[in-house]
């Protein structure tokens, strides 16, 4: 009996210990092309850690918020940005637990976002400021400048969420999966299952671009290095989205904001028509433009219609 004990303590070990190798070494290949890397790269010492961000081109601020997917980052807009440094400051951030940003383990919030953002406007940019955010992060921006609407010019929101999967709260079944992904070595490499090259790929193709063929393989490696840098500690947002905690009802705050707002729709993305008419029920007030065969990310499959549009409502 012992022995068998033994027998099966030894194999457990032995398999931990080489998960854990696996876990390393994948983190390792991701990030060793050093993509992120930039003399550009500034930091804001925040609170809860260093948020990276880069700031180029003179005239009126403009600030870049990336969305919640895996491997997002601030070169979700590496194509607009050089194209507006003409007539604006621009600014993009990594959010915390995002790109080259801190990645702390905590329970990343909706709220903790929009406490970021606005300390970001407050204390780096230090004027009103227009927003360009895309996806998932877009209840950030509307509860930040329905709070503190000094900080806000004009707002452009492309691709939003529904409003009413934002009012999903954690339940049982949400947290337990957050507090999987947290458990070392295995929540990790469940975590790797999702954040490695094929699934990034595969999301690219289905759920991103309209046209499959139009992805290149730098978007690939960009975002992969992004969801893979700071090693283990990449996963822990990851689990926070999963488990709903970053969700925020906002429907209070959208009626009540009196910005100019623009949405930017991707035509191919799924019920995006639906989706913003739902925001325009709440705030009439609200303008939309569809990019024609584009799916979520038209800032990258079709940067130029996206820059025209921009352009205008600015």
């Amino acid at each position: 009996m012992n022995k068998k004990i033994a027998t099966a303590t030894l194999l457990s070990i032995s398999s931990i210990t080489a998960i854990h190798i696996i876990n390393r070494a994948h983190s390792s290949l991701c990030t060793v092309k050093n993509l992120l890397s930039s003399s550009e790269n500034c930091y804001y010492e925040w609170r809860f850690g260093k948020i990276r961000y880069q700031k180029k081109g003179n005239g009126t601020p403009l600030l870049f918020i990336h969305d919640l997917t895996i491997g997002s980052s601030s070169y979700e807009y590496h194509r607009l940005i050089n194209n507006l440094t003409d007539q604006h400051e621009i600014y993009s951030i990594d959010l915390l637990g995002y790109g080259l940003s801190d990645k702390p383990s905590m329970t990343y919030t909706g709220n903790i976002y929009e406490q970021l953002i606005s300390d970001f406007i407050k204390n780096v940019i230090c004027k009103k400021t227009s927003v360009i955010v895309t996806g998932e992060s877009v209840p950030f921006v509307i509860m930040s400048c329905h709070n503190n609407p000094e900080l806000y010019n004009k707002l452009i929101f492309i691709n939003p969420q529904n409003l009413y999967l934002q009012n999903q709260i954690p339940s049982k079944q949400t947290r337990l999966l957050k507090f999987f992904f947290e458990i070392p070595v295995i929540g990790t490499f469940t975590y790797h299952i999702f954040a490695n090259k094929f699934a990034i790929e595969k999301i690219f193709e289905k759920e991103y671009f309209y046209q499959p063929g139009e992805v290149k393989e730098k978007y690939i490696y960009n975002y992969l290095e992004a969801a893979h840098t700071g090693r283990y500690y990449s996963k822990t947002a990851f689990g926070s989205y999963l488990g709903k905690y970053m969700y925020m009802n906002i429907l209070h705050e959208l009626k009540e904001i009196n910005n100019s707002i623009l949405m930017i729709g991707g035509e191919e993305e799924k019920e995006i028509k639906t989706t913003i008419e739902n925001y325009k029920y709440y705030n009439p007030a609200i303008e939309e433009v569809y990019i024609p065969e584009t799916k979520h990310l038209p800032h990258i499959e079709s940067p130029d219609e996206v820059l025209k549009q921009i352009s205008m409502f600015l």
